[in-house]
């Protein structure tokens, strides 16, 4: 049956219910370019205030997944486990879960994003390393995952191609935070690359798309029904994002907090309880390990073993980066010219940041976009970042900047001081963990 797509538009615009059909002949005209642009961005802005049922959002999830090929991986020996994080800043998990969930025996065909409004892209990261291929072609992908264990590449053109159209108008038109679309790109992404399990880092607070815990439960119960529902077991964990989860936000400087982590430079705390958490959820899930405590105990054998910093380093080489990376990270990352650190107005101990502010001044650095064609910086962004409850003074920076000049060191610099709180005492401490959802709980 042939549609109109304005008709399509105006019916999700007056609040009502769009069939299959129709939902899947818009998403083929995305693919094949017949649907425009600006239509695509009157579909989005339609969808973020009149929302999708739980019916349409099955339907714009698979349309998107069946825009492109679905990846089998039923030759590997071990189980195709994935996890993706509803977005954060200073949330680079990916980089350091991928290569431990391969230390203990599973296999990790991740296809990320790029940076999405103020949050920070597990790709634009992967981008700063000299050589690294994230739009590798499939035979390479699938070497790489063979092999190694893991790989962290973006969308190719055939996989869920009408979702990386998209993807890239939400970013640019205020349409992000729509709740359906959030679930249709995360799942078809997943569902197209033919994963065993998926476990959903549902971030909650300032830094987040889902600012408080009742938006934060409704996107992981829509991810949780749609995915299982389609036949992916899938778990969520809803964690805090009302500060930036690493110690640095942006592109090479998070590379490095993740190489940092991988070689047990120094204690991460935070980061370390998120990372180990999903990634037990995943051994768990996949059938790798019995119960939680087990895949600790494998995970804790994995990274003190360095193993999995060893199984980071193929990755990066095997998909075109430098040999040896982890050892020289800092040689390959690219540098900013000007580095500063940011002291607070006044003592005391952080009280709360301004997360979502804090992303958006990367942005304000060159290390994020403002339209599709933007290039980045990857030099620049923030690094050693206080967490909250943390002493700030004369001699403790709040954290450093890396800037490309004196101009945007100095607008990051006042963005810094103006985005962390400083009170006389230290609050109480926050959960990282905040809630679980198992899929008997979708």
């Amino acid at each position: 049956m042939n549609y109109l797509p304005q008709e399509i538009i105006r019916k999700k615009r007056d609040g009502k219910v769009l069939d299959a059909g129709e939902i899947d002949f818009f998403i083929r005209g995305v693919a094949d370019n017949s649907v425009k642009p600006e239509q695509i961005s009157a579909f989005a802005m339609a969808v973020f205030f009149r929302d999708m049922n739980m019916e349409e959002r099955v339907a714009l999830t698979k349309a998107m997944r069946d825009s492109g090929d679905v990846l089998d991986w039923s030759d590997l020996p071990g189980p195709a486990l994935d996890k993706h994080s509803s977005g954060g800043v200073g949330d680079n998990v990916s980089l350091m879960l991928a290569p431990l969930i391969a230390a203990c025996g599973g296999f990790v065909p991740m296809i990320s994003g790029r940076g999405l409004g103020h949050t920070g892209g597990t790709l634009d990261k992967f981008d700063a390393i000299p050589g690294y291929q994230t739009s590798p072609d499939n035979a390479l992908f699938r070497k790489t995952v063979r092999e190694v264990g893991c790989a962290i590449i973006g969308q190719t053109a055939n996989l869920a191609p009408a979702d990386k159209v998209i993807y890239g108008i939400r970013d640019v038109t205020a349409t992000v935070e729509s709740e359906a679309m959030i679930t249709a790109s995360i799942l078809s992404k997943k569902l197209a690359a033919g994963l065993s399990v998926l476990v959903m880092d549902v971030k909650c607070g300032n830094g987040a798309f889902m600012a408080n815990e009742k938006q934060a439960f409704g996107l992981a119960h829509s991810l949780g029904s749609v995915a299982n529902g389609a036949g992916l077991p899938t778990l969520a964990l809803i964690t805090d994002m009302n500060q930036p989860l690493a110690d640095a936000a942006g592109n090479a400087v998070e590379v490095q907090n993740a190489v940092d982590f991988l070689t047990r430079a120094r204690p991460m705390p935070r980061l370390e309880k998120v990372v180990m958490s999903l990634c037990a959820e995943m051994l768990v899930l996949g059938g790798l390990q019995e119960n939680i405590k087990a895949a600790h105990e494998a995970l804790q054998k994995a990274w003190q073993s360095g193993k999995a910093a060893e199984i980071f380093d193929k990755m990066v080489a095997c998909l075109g980066g430098p040999v040896g990376f982890i050892e020289n990270a800092k040689t390959h990352l690219p540098q900013a010219p000007i580095t500063r650190d940011v002291f607070a107005n006044d003592n005391g101990f952080v009280a709360s940041i301004d997360t979502r502010d804090v992303g958006l001044a990367v942005i304000g650095l060159g290390g994020g976009r403002t339209t599709p064609q933007d290039q980045l910086d990857y030099s620049v962004g923030f690094s050693n970042l206080l967490s909250v409850g943390e002493a700030a003074d004369g001699q403790t920076p709040i954290g450093q900047i890396h800037a490309a000049d004196e101009a945007s060191a100095d607008a990051a610099e006042a963005a810094l001081k103006a985005h962390y709180h400083i009170a006389d005492t230290a609050p109480d401490a926050r959960p990282v963990i905040i809630h679980r959802l198992a899929p008997a709980d979708f």
